[in-house]
């Protein structure tokens, strides 16, 4: 069993607290570690740490290339736990085998990676301005400068990927960071305070405490923090801006979504299928832009529907730990009567189970639920409209492309997105009429890729992460003019 104290200031130390956070595997509800419910005096430690490392230490003012060889030694002691943190996903996240060794650990190893060795030496931290002339002559740059204090709040579904999406920017910035992971999934997060040692990172740079929603506020609420990166629900998403803003934070939030995939007329329903089961199942359904809103020409639905109850017929739900698993379970108890509540909403205003809808036979353990369809689906049911983080999905028939258009648009979110269709010029005329983050043709691209842009419109949240875009987030803008008399 993995037991951590917090990680304040370089150094691992007790909570001033006796709460503790237990860690289950979701599969089989056995412990499998446990970690201190940080206090809101704990929580004050890191901040006090990560400002006086700021403000007084060395990481703010190295060189990019120092950073960058600092980082360099924290992805080589990354690399080295690749297998142990793939075993880890498994246990503590749920995450099947397949995933594990893709998504949740050599994905986000390769963008801490990529952020050390090319984003932040080729990011322009320092911009000439051209001699103005006028009253006078000036010149001078436009430097970019750290943004602070950073608290960094995760969820629970890729937590490793997650922690490094928000860690790897903000160090390459120059912030200090207080990391407060998922209160189910913290023990991959402690693991980083490891490897800071290893990598020999100054004191307060990392900080890591746990807990769940008062030691949030009393992050996103503390004088001592200057941004706040923070990933979960939209519900959560709001109480943490509010929080933030009698302080005027800044607040980068990447929320939910309910993403629409939008299937042609011409479409090849083949591949279309494919692509639309593993949004449905994918790490059974706990991911943010997954595309769990099928939209159809209604000349294809009957089609479409028959091929995707035969796919989700040949899902195996069970273990993650066994390699034949194609989809684990969720990852608690409440989040599986959240998704089963939402199942029974489905029902109650009309919609028709095509697949699913129960718990798995045989599975008594763990936090199974099944692949679930929907049809007979309005797109204003609670169904079509509320993100459940779990494997449900329903299908929408429509009429045409602005139809289409139209109901995939209608939803407070705008993360994901999806469009299939023979002739990729129409399918790229109408991802550019969809109000979201991220738009797949025809299945194509690689969404996790460093060098997207990977953000939210409405309700799915504000800024941006990932590559360029997430370093900027954690960057402040100073012009420094000169006379050139």
């Amino acid at each position: 069993m993995l037991t951590y104290p917090l990680y304040i200031d370089g150094k691992w130390c007790r909570s001033d607290g006796d709460a503790v956070l237990t860690v289950l595997n979701p599969a089989t509800e056995e412990v499998i570690g446990s970690v201190p419910e940080a206090t809101v005096s704990d929580v004050d430690r890191a901040v006090a740490a990560a400002r006086r490392a700021f403000d007084e230490g060395p990481w703010p003012r190295l060189g990019v290339r120092e950073r960058s060889a600092a980082m360099l030694r924290f992805a080589d002691a990354l690399d080295r736990r690749a297998d142990a943190l793939k075993e880890l996903a498994v246990r503590e996240a749920g995450s099947t085998r397949a995933l594990a060794d893709t998504l949740q650990v050599a994905v986000p190893l390769h963008h801490f990676r990529d952020m050390a060795e090319r984003v932040m030496l080729q990011f322009p931290f320092e911009k000439p301005m051209p001699p103005t002339i006028g009253p006078a002559i000036s010149q001078g740059v436009v430097r970019r400068e750290p943004y602070g204090v950073a608290a960094l709040i995760s969820a629970y579904n890729f937590p490793l990927f997650l922690n490094i999406l928000k860690l790897a920017p903000a160090l390459a910035a120059g912030c200090t960071v207080v990391l407060k992971p998922a209160p189910t999934t913290p023990l991959e997060a402690f693991v980083l305070g490891e490897i800071a040692d290893e990598a020999g990172l100054p004191p307060g740079v990392l900080n890591i405490v746990t807990g769940d929603a008062a030691a949030g506020q009393a992050l996103t609420s503390h004088p001592g923090v200057d941004i706040v990166s923070f990933t979960g629900s939209d519900t959560v998403g709001r109480l943490v801006y509010a929080q933030a803003a009698p302080t005027l934070k800044k607040v980068v939030l990447e929320l939910g979504g309910k993403s629409a995939n939008i299937i042609r007329e011409d479409a090849d329903l083949t591949r279309a299928v494919r692509s639309t089961i593993v949004g449905m199942t994918t790490h059974a359904g706990q991911g943010c832009s997954l595309l769990t809103r099928t939209l159809v020409h209604e000349s294809r639905a009957a089609e479409l529907v028959g091929l995707m109850t035969e796919a989700l017929d040949q899902v195996t739900v069970g273990d993650p730990a066994d390699p034949a698993t194609t989809m684990g379970p969720l990852i608690s108890a409440a989040q599986r009567a959240k998704v089963e509540g939402l199942i029974r909403s489905g029902r109650d205003e009309g919609a028709r189970l095509a697949f699913g809808g129960g718990r798995p036979a045989g599975l008594d353990r763990g936090f199974f639920v099944e692949p679930t369809l929907f049809v007979d689906v309005g797109n204003r049911m609670t169904v079509a409209q509320k993100e459940f983080f779990g494997p449900v999905g329903v299908v929408i028939p429509f009429k045409d492309d602005d139809e289409a258009v139209r109901l995939a648009n209608d939803s407070e979110f705008g993360l994901g997105g999806g469009v299939w269709s023979a002739d990729p010029a129409d399918a790229y005329r109408l991802a550019t009429r969809l109000r979201t983050g991220t738009v797949s043709i025809n299945g194509g691209g690689n969404p996790t890729s460093p060098h997207t842009a990977f953000g939210g419109y409405k309700q799915s949240g504000l800024g941006l992460e990932r590559g360029e875009y997430g370093l900027d987030e954690f960057l402040l803008s100073k012009s420094i003019i000169w006379s050139a008399r």
